[in-house]
């Protein structure tokens, strides 16, 4: 079958690098807000307001029109959305920015592991050799000391990853036959609603209103997730699961330069050089230089 026009493949992909730009930029301004405001509250207020408006937008434009199978495929995207930004967000709590967009970036890694188990195909060489290179990278970038203790803000971070991957592999699946504004609605819907199931007993109710919260809450909830999914779930209507997430290899390298520009918060040496490893791991996984073949999910 014949791919998308390539004018219009490059107009997706240039809307997903814009993504990667909004959210690399976020990682500080989350971290910083997360003082003030309960990690799941935090998340439901923002989620909420980007539901909300991206309905109220669909609606007055008379773009959204309900159907069930469209809602439901929303809505399993849209746990694993509330599974990645929960374990995200509570690892950002107790790591650096830079090293949770670091490890976030693993997400890029497992994409074509978790379409491999969807899809029932064998790993290719080359995402083998990339997953070594990468989990040699997160070797560096979390284990400390003598024993190897790895920070708990570390690990979340590294379950987020999986989250994220299996939300790209459904929203790919799902994208090219259904309502793209009615996937977006759903999932930001269902991960919103989640997020407020658990705000009343899964943690103590905290927040003080400082501008840092308030700007945190708006930036996210209005760009980083009603503008961000809503153009991923148009864009991979028009590229893969794969080239998605290759595209946000880019997010890491953007939080790292916003959080040292911003805060000053950078990488060790050895970090880095874990960082590095992680994005060669990640590049040999997408791009796949030793015996390319297409994968199911292309």
């Amino acid at each position: 079958m014949q791919g998308p026009p390539l004018t219009r493949r490059g107009a997706a992909e240039t809307a997903l690098v814009w993504n990667t730009v909004i959210w690399g930029s976020t990682f500080v301004v989350v971290k910083a807000a997360l003082a003030d405001i309960s990690p799941i509250f935090f998340l439901a207020l923002r989620f909420s307001l980007a539901t909300a408006v991206l309905a109220g937008y669909f609606l007055a434009r008379r773009r959204l029109s309900w159907d069930w199978r469209t809602a439901g495929s929303g809505a399993l995207a849209g746990v694993f959305l509330f599974f990645g930004y929960l374990t995200q967000t509570l690892g950002l709590r107790l790591t650096s920015a830079p090293k949770s967009a670091f490890i976030t970036g693993l997400t890029s890694v497992m994409v074509p592991l978790v379409a491999a188990l969807v899809y029932r195909s064998r790993p290719q060489v080359s995402e083998v050799v990339g997953i070594a290179v990468a989990t040699a990278g997160l070797g560096l970038l979390t284990l400390h000391g003598a024993g190897g203790s790895v920070n708990p803000g570390d690990l979340l971070t590294c379950l987020c990853a999986i989250g994220f991957a299996a939300h790209i592999v459904v929203l790919g699946h799902f994208s090219e036959r259904m309502s793209f504004e009615l996937l977006s609605v759903t999932q930001l819907g269902a991960a919103a609603a989640l997020c407020l199931s658990l705000v009343w007993w899964a943690e103590p109710l905290q927040v003080e209103w400082r501008p840092a919260v308030v700007g945190a809450i708006l930036v996210t909830g209005l760009l980083a997730t009603a503008l961000a999914f809503t153009i991923q779930a148009w864009a991979q209507q028009y590229t893969t699961s794969t080239r998605t997430g290759l595209i946000y290899m880019l997010e890491p390298v953007f939080a790292w330069i916003t959080s040292f520009l911003l805060v000053g918060e950078g990488l060790s040496g050895r970090s880095a050089a874990g960082a590095v490893l992680i994005l060669g791991g990640v590049a040999l996984v997408e791009l796949k230089p030793l015996n390319p073949r297409q994968h199911p999910s292309d």
